[in-house]
């Protein structure tokens, strides 16, 4: 049986993360969606549909993957995954009979014979799904589906407890300094072998496990909480890491962290506050940038979804963050800011935008155009030679399209800071 892991048309909620990934390439706890899709079942015979802007990376980061191929499922049955499901383990079963599981939030999947694929079949994909839809009787069923960036932070404490069961890794491999200490259950924590704990650190397990992953380095005077994952090659700097805490690879983290996840490549080196918030790769947050996760009077907080302000209904929310994104210092971001990719926010003497739209700078108050794509991604190339890296022709050739992808909320918000 064949597996077909698909974006559907919810993409745009999880704008700015998912301008630049497919939506089941975001995380939550140690994995991906993807990941955690996949662990179910074998990849052997796997085909994902996303945008058709996004193929080159994603082909370029997955090279075997099968991508956007109809004839691919024309001979086999198949199990249609929607990518916004995360999954837990041994969920749903690959064989079974004909459905479509349907959730609260949506199609969680479909599962088809060979027959009823060919006799649905379009080349389009949309259309072909709808076919399925039309065809396949509905089951009511209880798995989740991400529908907000918010979700994935929701989510994230329970995942980080899962993903540390699922791999059965516990015990301290690595340099662990004898003037650290573990606070709570020492089977809670695990310490890859390449990885190092330095003198005067902390790993409180007593709400629940840790998992520091290979060259992860953490420094002096750091405290952190479980569930927490701490990615490979990630250096953590006198930092108050709190629970719900994950750390993609090569991040270096100072300062306080609570509740949030960083994809990966990013920098929060210096003091600030992150809480309840979502931030991409190559994202550098300048000193004492802080933001704000609660309204002082505990109302819910308001986010910009796909160009208007929607009540969340969520009492935390903090900041959500695309890729290449520079941050100045002392930045103070608002409960439920959303700042796109390749932004320059520079800080105002007071609370910045709630939101900041890709490839714009924000200074002195005004939006502005500032140097311009071909400066930004120069200045990119530099910071990832920072970590020993180059930026392939796929990410260069993605940031020209997702430039012009937010060209009009960027161009309008600018016109207006000019009357």
């Amino acid at each position: 049986m064949k597996i077909c892991i698909f974006e559907d048309e919810e993409y745009e909620t999880f704008y700015p993360l998912s301008l630049t990934r497919p939506v089941f390439e975001l995380k939550c706890g140690y994995f991906t969606l993807r990941e955690r899709i996949l662990r179910n079942f074998s990849e052997d015979k796997v085909c994902y549909f996303l945008r058709d802007y996004l193929i080159a990376t994603f082909q370029k980061k997955v090279p075997y993957a099968r991508l956007n191929n109809t004839e691919f499922l024309k001979d086999e049955d198949t199990l249609f995954i929607n990518g916004r499901w995360l999954a837990g383990k041994d969920e749903l079963n690959l064989e079974g009979k004909e459905e479509m599981g349907v959730s609260s939030d949506g199609i969680v999947y479909l599962r088809a014979k060979k027959e009823t694929i060919q006799e649905c079949f379009s080349s389009q994909f949309r259309t072909f799904l709808s076919h399925l839809e039309q065809r396949l009787p509905e089951k009511e069923i209880k798995l989740t589906l991400i529908t907000y960036l918010w979700d994935l932070i929701n989510n994230n404490s329970k995942a980080l407890q899962e993903d540390f069961d699922f791999l059965g890794k516990k015990g301290i491999r690595g340099d662990f300094s004898p003037q650290s200490v573990i606070y709570g259950d020492k089977d809670r924590v695990f310490i890859a072998e390449s990885a190092q704990i330095q003198p005067f650190v902390v790993l409180d397990t007593t709400g629940g496990p840790i998992y520091i992953d290979e060259e992860a380095v953490v420094y002096p005077h750091t405290r952190i909480e479980g569930p927490s994952y701490v990615g490979r090659g990630t250096h953590i700097f006198q930092a108050n890491i709190k629970q719900g805490v994950s750390l993609g690879p090569i991040c270096r983290v100072g300062g306080e962290v609570e509740e949030s996840i960083i994809q990966g490549f990013s920098n929060k080196f210096h003091t600030g506050f992150l809480g309840h918030s979502y931030i991409g790769e190559w994202v550098n947050l300048g000193g004492m940038t802080t933001n704000s996760d609660i309204k002082n009077d505990f109302s819910s907080v308001q986010v910009y979804i796909k160009g208007e302000l929607r009540d969340s209904k969520q009492i935390k929310i903090g900041s959500f963050i695309g890729d290449h994104t520079k941050t100045g210092i002392g930045c103070l971001l608002n409960t439920g800011t959303v700042i796109g990719v390749g932004a320059i926010v520079v800080p105002t003497s007071g609370v910045l935008p709630k939101f900041i739209p890709s490839f714009s700078w924000f200074l002195r108050g005004k939006f502005y155009k500032g140097y311009g794509l071909k400066k930004l991604i120069e200045g990119s190339k530099e910071q990832m030679k920072r970590r020993g890296m180059e930026m392939s022709k796929e990410e260069n050739e993605l940031l020209k399209e997702v430039f012009e992808l937010t060209r009009e909320p960027r161009d309008n918000l600018i016109a207006k800071s000019r009357r």
